[in-house]
């Protein structure tokens, strides 16, 4: 098999490294609905031709969630295998579009100047970035997240705007870098150095390419402030967490809202797959557009861990994702709504209601943000 093009000497040698180094130990395959379907990295390295039209669609069923990398005895990588075969594709023009069309318009809207806010008053050099899945999902909840903040942050500035993490994961790295680029440009030109956030994609993001900012998640600042013992009751349910796939490593996140749980007066049960070992919800790498039965596979096996357990996720997406098959709920949904257990699977919304609520919820911000920084002639993008 000879792989040509701009990209392909990356791809050469990640090829070469499973051949000659997965021992199809199989430890991988166990844990993967994927590998699963498809064998070991190895099988899969030797028997796919690339080049051929039927099997480059097998780079986009991983869902790059890394969970392979992370229990290989032989420290290989299988999943940047996907990633970078994505971009060599996008590089020769042989990625589908139209099978991302709702991805890819969700995320254009996300970074728009319809639905875009950067409200930053004078003297702010942090900003609380939720992503778009919480203030599409949970508005009301967003914003009280910001009010919380406020308290300890008085300057603390709010962004609605979107990583593109869904074009990073298709493997637009020309579109990615060029919008998130400009995003870090405007910050970095207010004087922020720091950034809060909510979603775990938005997280990898700025961690993985905003270089100079301090990043950290609002769920270690809800847990130092002690947030999960204003709603603390007698009784001890069992919950169980899942932790989204770029999290895995993040311990000290894991650390926090377990911490924040156990003030609510939950008694977590790990699943067999969690923290470093972290398994993808079902959502990840965009499986769904072109195969969800497989994407589907994921979650289901998620719910025979959770075994009936309320499961707990700090994840919009995961969490909507998970609960079509498990009860879920986001972990802020327990923090602000505190009937949420009793509720059992969370209703949120779903489109177009989301971006019905991420404009209401701009519109409230700058005028809320009028209002309390008048005098502090705040910058508005």
């Amino acid at each position: 098999m000879v792989i040509a093009g701009e990209g392909a000497a990356t791809v050469r040698t990640i090829l070469h490294d499973l051949r000659t180094g997965c021992t199809e130990c199989g430890v991988c395959v166990k844990s993967c609905a994927f590998l699963t379907q498809y064998g070991t990295p190895k099988s899969i390295s030797l028997g796919c031709n690339f080049n051929d039209p039927s099997h480059r669609t097998i780079a986009y069923e991983c869902s790059l969630c890394g969970l392979c990398t992370a229990v290989c005895p032989e420290k290989l990588d299988p999943c940047r295998l996907f990633l970078e075969l994505r971009r060599l594709h996008v590089a020769e023009g042989f990625l589908d579009q139209r099978a991302y069309r709702l991805l890819t318009d969700y995320e254009q809207r996300g970074s728009s100047a319809l639905f875009s806010w950067h409200g930053l008053p004078h003297g702010c050099d942090t900003v609380f970035f939720p992503g778009c899945a919480l203030p599409g999902t949970r508005p009301a909840i967003t914003l009280q997240i910001y009010q919380q903040l406020r308290q300890r942050i008085p300057a603390l500035g709010i962004v609605l705007d979107c990583c593109t993490k869904p074009s990073h994961d298709l493997g637009r790295s020309t579109h990615f870098h060029a919008t998130f680029s400009e995003l870090t440009e405007v910050l970095t030109r207010h004087g922020i150095r720091t950034v809060l956030t909510a979603c775990p994609n938005c997280t990898k993001m700025f961690r993985q390419y905003g270089d100079g900012f301090a990043v950290q998640t609002v769920y270690e600042l809800l847990d130092a402030s002690g947030k999960g013992q204003e709603g603390a009751c007698a009784e001890r349910r069992e919950v169980s967490v899942h932790d989204p796939c770029p999290m895995r490593d993040d311990h000290r996140v894991q650390a926090a809202v377990r911490g924040l749980l156990s003030d609510l007066g939950f008694s977590v049960v790990e699943m067999q797959h969690y923290g470093k070992q972290a398994m993808c919800c079902g959502e990840g790498g965009a499986v769904s557009c072109v195969n969800p039965r497989l994407s589907k596979g994921w979650a289901i096996l998620r719910a025979r861990e959770a075994r009936k357990r309320l499961v707990v996720t700090y994840c919009s997406g995961c969490a909507a994702y998970l609960n079509r098959v498990t009860p879920t709920v986001h972990i802020v949904d327990l923090l602000f709504r505190p009937d949420a257990p009793r509720r059992g699977k969370e209703w949120t919304a779903r489109p177009p209601c989301t971006y019905w609520n991420r404009l209401l919820l701009k519109h409230r911000l700058q005028r809320r943000m009028r209002l309390l920084m008048q005098e502090s002639r705040p910058n508005w993008k």
